[in-house]
């Protein structure tokens, strides 16, 4: 697969769009720096499995459903082993969940799960250019476009996401070709959000779900968020907190449930404060949950170590270190 040949049209939207221009002028750039000059090193084996996935006939996919639904003429018993063996190869899954013809993909998270509790605080996304920061697989993609998105766009460095996701889009791109209009309008960019060209304001809608944590400067995180915003676009903010007032922040020592990339777990009040301090207002916190193991936990599509690894065996409340377990929070806000 040549990277031209999948971002072609985005390059091309981007720089006959007034505010995306500026993408636009070093995208291919970026994109030839990822994929040529510093591929990563598994990435023929993924696109080995890629390519090992049958295409079918009469392709439906649906992106209304929690579970992400490809489906069409049954299989034969070549295209069954070809499917599971390309789905196996780009193990882990970590998000989802999907299901692609007879095979169930149960992810490590049940990602439909967040969205039924953040799409209702929503605004239309019907028509809306959205940018999705650490998109992961791009289940959430999926959905923002079955809710009517005209275009969506994430970003996440991992690589191995890059063809989960182009996995879903092989199929949908068959299935509208077959009946409806056109190419999908979403694309997977394998990089991060300081990647971004600055101060663009060119999305309706942003989405950062499980980035904040991660940054080492939270603030500078939500700056970058406003500036990819037109002015009175959404933001909508998810990410760990924790109980407590104005101005308290847990700060790890080291590691926060065995993740070592964990830097500041602001309280909801001193998020706003950050917010507000970044140019947002209409602040509202519409959600908080505490992740559990049925959300988040190992199955035979990610492996590994999961939640209930990551937490004290005698105390679930705290964290493998003693902390306070994860709680998260949503939060939606609007650019000024």
């Amino acid at each position: 697969m040549q990277y031209q040949d999948v971002y072609a049209d985005l390059i091309a939207d981007f720089k006959q769009h007034d505010r995306l221009k500026l993408w636009g002028d070093v995208l291919d750039a970026q994109l030839h720096d990822i994929f040529v000059a510093n591929p990563h090193g598994d990435m023929a084996r993924w696109e080995k499995a890629f390519d090992q996935l049958p295409m079918g006939q009469n392709i439906n996919v649906d992106l209304s459903q929690d579970t992400l639904l490809i489906d069409g003429d049954a299989l034969n018993e070549q295209q069954r082993s070809d499917l599971h063996a390309g789905l196996r190869g780009l193990m882990p899954w970590r998000k989802g969940p999907f299901q692609f013809f007879n095979e169930f993909v149960n992810t490590e998270w049940r990602s439909d799960w967040k969205w039924q509790r953040v799409s209702p605080h929503l605004a239309n996304l019907k028509g809306r250019t959205i940018l999705d920061v650490g998109c992961g697989s791009g289940y959430h993609m999926w959905r923002m476009l079955g809710a009517g998105a005209e275009r969506v766009v994430g970003v996440d460095p991992t690589k191995l996401f890059f063809w989960q996701f182009e996995a879903v889009k092989k199929y949908l791109a068959t299935a509208q070709a077959n009946g409806s209009d056109g190419k999908p309008k979403a694309h997977f960019l394998p990089m991060k959000m300081e990647d971004v060209p600055a101060r663009l304001k060119a999305f309706d809608t942003v989405f950062s779900m499980g980035v904040l944590y991660h940054r080492r400067s939270p603030l500078d995180h939500l700056s970058e968020l406003h500036g990819a915003l037109k002015q009175g676009g959404e933001l909508v903010l998810e990410t760990l907190v924790i109980e407590g007032g104005l101005g308290e922040v847990l700060m790890p020592e080291d590691r926060y449930a065995m993740m070592r990339n964990v830097w500041f777990l602001p309280t909801t009040d001193t998020l706003a404060l950050w917010l507000r301090r970044t140019g947002f207002k209409d602040i509202r916190v519409v959600d908080q949950n505490y992740t559990t193991t049925e959300e988040q936990r190992k199955t035979e599509w990610m492996g590994f170590d999961s939640l209930k690894d990551f937490l004290n065996p005698d105390d679930p409340s705290k964290t493998a270190e003693g902390y306070p377990a994860p709680l998260r929070a949503t939060i939606i806000a609007t650019a000024k």
